[in-house]
């Protein structure tokens, strides 16, 4: 079978299950840091999490976890009605961060959840990532723009 079939019936699995027991906020918390923080001790895991992770141990399937947790967090947020942002930024910034959560919950609506990253290659300002959409305000972005239009006019003289 493909990993992807194989991920998305176990996420599902498990967002049902934890959808009966009242525990996914718990459980989607401890995969996030599972998954941002793979080589730190998770310590005790939340139970509907622990089964979860026996029956992967006894049906074989564990190298197929990351993807599973994925598909899980993909899964768990549009049910609850969670929007999720990636920003790209040089340095971090919390206030631009604030910024734009407010913009993003105002122009969708819904709760916004913004996952950070420092990208030195940027130069200068941000990149954001909502759904398919792209806003990409980085210098770096901006010099290739100059570039290619300093090329395309050089071209034409020559």
């Amino acid at each position: 079978m493909n990993t992807g079939i194989i991920s998305s019936r176990y996420a599902t699995a498990l967002l049902r299950y934890t959808q009966e027991t009242g525990g996914g906020a718990r459980v989607c918390a401890q995969v996030r840091r599972l998954l941002e923080h793979p080589e730190q001790n998770p310590g005790p895991l939340e139970p509907e999490l622990e089964r979860f992770v026996r029956l992967l141990v006894s049906k074989g399937r564990m190298e197929d976890v990351r993807f599973m947790f994925r598909s899980f967090l993909t899964m768990y947020y549009r049910s609850k009605g969670i929007l999720v942002a990636r920003l790209t930024t040089v340095v971090a910034s919390e206030e631009l961060e604030r910024k734009l959560r407010t913009m993003l919950e105002k122009k969708f609506g819904s709760e916004v959840l913004i996952e950070t990253s420092v990208d030195p290659g940027l130069i200068g300002g941000f990149t954001l990532e909502v759904g398919d959409y792209l806003l990409d305000a980085s210098v770096r972005r901006q010099i290739e723009t100059i570039r290619r239009q300093f090329v395309i006019r050089n071209n034409r003289i020559v």
